[in-house]
């Protein structure tokens, strides 16, 4: 079982940046997968990035890939998700998620934190 927080959302102009955190609560933090997803109004959570547990390996939505990076550090239990070069599209709730295995799709996640807001204004 493992907690997750998110922090560091926020209101940015186009162009800038914010840097999201997820920390988490509970065993084995540094043996998970973790993903970062957002999600639209009406619409299913999307895959953002995700990292696995030593932080070797990382996959990029095609429509974030070179622009947000995914990073983490398994001595303070945190993900982050560095975002840059923003766009208005990129306003959404961005969750943060664990699981054992890499996977883009949002069902194989068993654990989520609670979201947090990112705004984009043009």
């Amino acid at each position: 079982q493992v907690q997750l927080v998110e922090s560091g959302g926020g209101l940015v102009q186009a162009g800038g940046s914010l840097r999201l955190s997820c920390a988490a609560s509970g065993r084995s933090f540094s043996t998970y997968t973790m993903g970062w997803f957002r999600q639209y109004p009406g619409k299913e959570r999307e895959f953002v990035a995700s990292i696995n547990w030593s932080g070797g390996s990382t996959y990029y939505a095609d429509s974030v890939k070179g622009r947000f990076t995914i990073s983490r550090d398994n001595a303070k239990n945190t993900v982050y998700l560095q975002m840059n070069s923003l766009k208005p599209e990129d306003t959404a709730v961005y969750y943060c998620a664990a699981r054992n295995y890499y996977s883009a799709h949002a069902n194989d996640y068993p654990y989520w934190g609670q979201g947090t807001q990112v705004t984009v204004s043009s």
